[in-house]
């Protein structure tokens, strides 16, 4: 217990020394994507829950268990503007040597038209951009385990190309009755190795993630709550933060500073909830209040920043859905396709 806690310090220590980065100023902004179904449908953020959906370990290493042994997952979006992800995975446990698993994660920005400084039109380029993940996890004790992934990037747009390396840290807690979790994540530390042009580097989408589930005992509930942009107190653009006591709200009314820093802690959260009324099927949602502060109407609200979703086990096949409203523009959809691959051989030819 004590090197375990010598571990996460280290984590935290890590953390605090390094440079704050935010949306908007740094590449490869796809690797912070929510990449599968439920996921996307608890909010966009979740790193701590127990169980055997190697999804999870996209953010948090972790997760990572020997429960996922043999475990295949297949995700694909539909974001907008035509454009597309996905991520596919596959783990195997070594024993004592710990989980290991490989995936690839892309984004493709579709086709473009090409034309010259004049608009004289040249021909058609493509925008795409991929991620390799080498994730490793070991467990520390019974409820304590620990995990890091490598992740070399490339991006492409038209001609001009970028190479970087990021990593994941993890760090879980998940009691023995499996019904509590804790974990702490770092995600995408690293840098860019060749730039698109000249020597200009960029930084990459470095976040510190806290995240807390629990399962009710006695009902079909479980609960999440992740703070996100730990790396980054202020989350509030310039002009509702005009100085450190006071700002504007969305009706043009002086803020107070209490109203400040509760509109700025809440923009690190992200809350979701499960609904599992039966073991092979879940109802799913989330809220996040960052995303509906930044993109939402004020005159027209609707659910900007919800989102929704279910998973649903037919035979050796886990299928999840979510859908999450970013804006009244639209809404992005992602589907999850996962199965033991052990488990699934041995049905079809016992």
């Amino acid at each position: 217990m004590r090197k375990s806690l010598k571990i996460l310090l280290l984590f935290f220590i890590i953390s605090v020394q390094l440079y704050p980065q935010t949306g908007g100023t740094s590449t490869y902004q796809f690797l912070t994507l929510p990449v599968s179904g439920r996921i996307a449908s608890l909010g966009g953020k979740m790193i701590a829950v127990s169980g055997n959906d190697l999804n999870l370990t996209f953010s948090n290493p972790s997760l990572l268990n020997k429960e996922m042994n043999n475990e295949l997952v297949l995700n694909y979006s539909g974001y907008f503007a035509d454009t597309r992800y996905g991520y596919a995975a596959y783990s195997h446990s070594f024993g004592k040597l710990g989980n290991f698993a490989a995936g690839i994660h892309f984004i493709d920005y579709g086709e473009f038209i090409a034309a010259d400084q004049t608009g004289i039109i040249t021909g058609k380029f493509q925008a795409a951009e991929h991620a390799f993940h080498i994730t490793w996890s070991i467990p520390i004790d019974s409820t304590i385990s620990v995990g890091v992934s490598l992740k070399p990037v490339l991006s492409t747009f038209e001609r001009y190309r970028s190479t970087g390396i990021v990593a994941d840290f993890g760090v879980s807690y998940i009691s023995m009755n499996r019904l509590f979790a804790v974990s702490f994540a770092i995600n995408n530390l690293g840098r860019q190795i060749s730039t698109y042009y000249g020597g200009n580097h960029e930084p990459v989408p470095f976040e510190v993630q806290l995240a807390v589930s629990n399962k009710l005992e006695h009902a079909p509930f479980r609960f999440f709550l992740t703070a996100h942009s730990l790396q980054r107190y202020d989350l509030l653009p310039p002009e509702e933060n005009t100085d450190s006591n006071s700002g504007y709200n969305n009706s043009g009314k002086e803020s107070s500073g209490i109203e400040i820093f509760g509109d700025n802690l809440m923009r690190h959260m992200v809350m979701g909830m499960e609904f599992i009324p039966f073991e092979n099927f879940a109802l799913r949602f989330g809220y996040n209040y960052q995303r509906r502060q930044e993109l939402k109407i004020p005159t027209r609200i609707s659910t900007v920043g919800f989102s929704w979703g279910f998973g649903l086990k037919i035979s050796q096949f886990r299928l999840d859905y979510g859908r999450a409203t970013y804006h009244l523009a639209g809404a992005s959809n992602h589907f999850s396709v996962s199965t033991n691959m052990g488990n699934l051989y041995n049905k079809i030819f016992d």
